[in-house]
Formats: C-alpha cells, sequence, structure tokens
C-alpha cells in the first residue's frame, strides 16, 4: 500500500497526512502493484547487533527500490545470490508472514 492524493493524483511514501507535491489533504491508500527496480543496493556481510535473527542471514542485500508508482522504499532483496544483485534490476514484492498480525515486505527477482 502506498499513499496517492486524490487533488493532483500523486504517490507518496512514507506515509504523511498531506500531498508533498501540492499539500492537499486528501490522500488516500490505495494498492501498490508491487513491482519495481533496483535504484541502489549494498550488501551486509557484517552485523554488530547481538541479534541472532540477522546474523543467520548474513550476507543479505539491502536495496532502495523504485516502485513503478514513483516512489522509493527500502527493503531486503531475496532470491538471488548478493553478487548478482544489479541496479536496475526489475524485482517483484512478496511477503513474509511473521505473525498473524504481522507482514514483512521484501522483494525478489522478477521473471
Amino acid at each position: 500500500m502506498v499513499q496517492r492524493c486524490k487533488a493532483c493524483g500523486g504517490y507518496q511514501w512514507y506515509p504523511r497526512p498531506s500531498c508533498v507535491r501540492c499539500g492537499s489533504m486528501e490522500v488516500e491508500w490505495v494498492q501498490s502493484k508491487g513491482e519495481g527496480s533496483v535504484y541502489s543496493y549494498t550488501v551486509v556481510r557484517r552485523v554488530v547487533a547481538n541479534s541472532p535473527d540477522f546474523q543467520r542471514d548474513i550476507p543479505f542485500v539491502v536495496a532502495e527500490v523504485d516502485l513503478n508508482e514513483g516512489v522509493r522504499i527500502y527493503a531486503r532483496v531475496e532470491g538471488v545470490k548478493p553478487e548478482d544483485v544489479r541496479v536496475g534490476m526489475r524485482v517483484k514484492v512478496s511477503f513474509d508472514n511473521v505473525t498473524p498480525e504481522i507482514s514483512l515486505y521484501k522483494f525478489q527477482p522478477a521473471k
């Protein structure tokens, strides 16, 4: 889900109470297609935090993804070796259902 302005039609992410383009307070939530491309990325090879949840995933990719709707978000990229991730690579969203109430988004290479 991303926000879209009812007045000017612009999309925005992260959520805000008003449109960053025109200032309208008429923003709504709309379903994103969940497709985009890698703008930039880094490979995490060392985690200083004491969390075994991150340690077991090393190495992993964190990327800036430009969604087709025109917004940029941060997410993990999985389903591909870190050395095979490239700027401009087409990706699609997938979800980890962590609990019945919480789902985390991530991206995988688009087919």
